[in-house]
C-alpha cells in the first residue's frame, strides 16, 4: 500500500490490523472476489469486515493525547454510477485494542462499474491543544486502505424498472425499452433507464433469475443486451460531437458510450463506424450483432 506524505504525524501502518472484507449470500460468507460475473442492478451487496485497532499506539505514533477521540470509517464510491456515501462510522474514545465489525448493505440501484471500499482511521474531533507536528483538525486521516470490486454482469449495467406497457405509449407486447434522456456530458445513471414490460414474464423472469441464471435467462439477457447495445451506438453515433477527441466526463453519459464503442468496435474509428452506419444500416446491424457476440452463453 502507498503511504501518503502527510503534513503531521502517523502512527505505524500495523496499528491497524485489517481483515478482508467479506461477502454474504445465502450459502454464507466468502472472501470478497474480484469481480462479480453475474451482478445487475437488481443485486444488493452485504459486505462484512472486521478490524482491529490498537488505539493507544495509534494515539502516541500521530502525538495525540491519551484522551483523544479516533473514528474508524468505511466509506464506498461506485464508478458506475457517480454515487457514493458513508458505510458505517465507528467512534473510538477508549483506550487498549478495540476490534470493530463492519456490517454493510448496499442497494444494486445505486451501484455500478467499480465499487471501491475506503476504510480510515481519522481523528474524531478537532484538537486545539495538539502539537505542531500533530494532526488537529477532525477527519484528519491516520490510516487508511482501499479494496474494489468489479460489477459486471450479463444484464445491461444501468437502472431499470418494471412496468406495465399497457399504461405507457410503448407497444402493449414490447418485451423492453431502453430510455436515453440528457446530453453527453449528464451523468450515466440519469440518462439510461431499461423498462421491462411485466406482462412479459419470460424477460421478468430472467432479471430476476440474474444473479443465478437459467441457460434461457441467459438468452433472454443476450438479447437485451444486444439490443441495448444496438441503441447506445446508435444514439451515440446521431451525436456529431461523439469522436475520438471527445472529453467527456467520468460517469457522464458520453464517457460510458465512449467505452461501449471501444468496447464492441476495438481498433476502428467512430467516423468509419458512423459512415458504415448511415450507409448500410443493415451490415452494420450484423456488425454489431457480431460484436455483442449474442446468444453466446456459457
Amino acid at each position: 500500500m502507498t503511504r501518503r506524505v502527510l503534513p503531521y504525524r502517523i502512527p505505524p501502518e500495523d496499528v491497524v490490523v485489517p481483515e478482508a472484507w467479506l461477502l454474504v449470500n445465502e450459502a454464507g460468507e466468502l472472501d470478497m472476489p474480484e469481480a462479480l460475473p453475474d451482478w445487475d442492478y437488481r443485486m444488493n451487496l452485504h459486505l462484512r469486515r472486521r478490524v482491529r485497532v490498537d488505539l493507544d499506539r495509534a494515539r502516541s505514533g500521530s502525538g495525540l493525547p491519551d484522551d483523544a477521540a479516533l473514528m474508524l470509517s468505511a466509506v464506498w464510491t461506485a464508478t458506475g454510477s457517480n454515487l457514493g456515501g458513508p458505510a458505517q462510522h465507528v467512534r473510538l474514545a477508549e483506550g487498549g485494542t478495540r476490534t470493530v465489525d463492519f456490517d454493510v448493505r448496499l442497494r444494486g440501484a445505486d451501484l455500478g462499474g467499480l465499487l471501491l471500499l475506503d476504510t480510515a482511521l481519522v481523528l474524531a474531533e478537532r484538537r486545539s491543544d495538539a502539537r505542531p507536528s500533530s494532526p488537529r483538525r477532525a477527519g484528519s486521516v491516520l490510516w487508511s486502505d482501499r479494496d474494489s470490486l468489479r460489477l459486471q454482469g450479463d444484464a445491461p449495467q444501468f437502472p431499470m424498472a418494471v412496468i406495465d406497457f399497457a399504461r405507457t405509449s410503448f407497444p402493449d407486447e414490447a418485451a423492453w425499452h431502453l430510455q436515453i434522456s440528457g446530453g453527453m456530458e449528464s451523468a450515466t445513471m440519469g440518462s439510461l433507464l431499461l423498462l421491462v414490460n411485466e406482462r412479459n414474464t419470460i424477460t421478468t423472469t430472467a432479471f430476476e433469475n440474474a444473479g443465478k441464471p437459467r441457460p434461457v435467462d441467459r438468452i433472454v439477457l443476450s438479447a437485451v443486451y444486444a439490443d441495448a447495445a444496438r441503441v447506445m451506438i446508435e444514439h451515440a453515433l446521431s451525436v456529431d460531437d461523439f469522436g475520438e477527441d471527445a472529453d467527456f466526463p467520468d460517469g457522464s453519459l458520453g464517457a460510458t458510450l465512449l467505452s461501449l464503442f471501444e468496447q464492441l468496435f476495438p481498433g476502428q474509428s467512430i467516423t468509419d463506424v458512423r459512415l458504415r452506419q448511415r450507409q448500410s444500416p443493415a451490415l452494420f446491424a450484423s456488425d454489431l450483432q457480431a460484436a455483442v457476440k449474442i446468444f453466446e452463453v456459457s
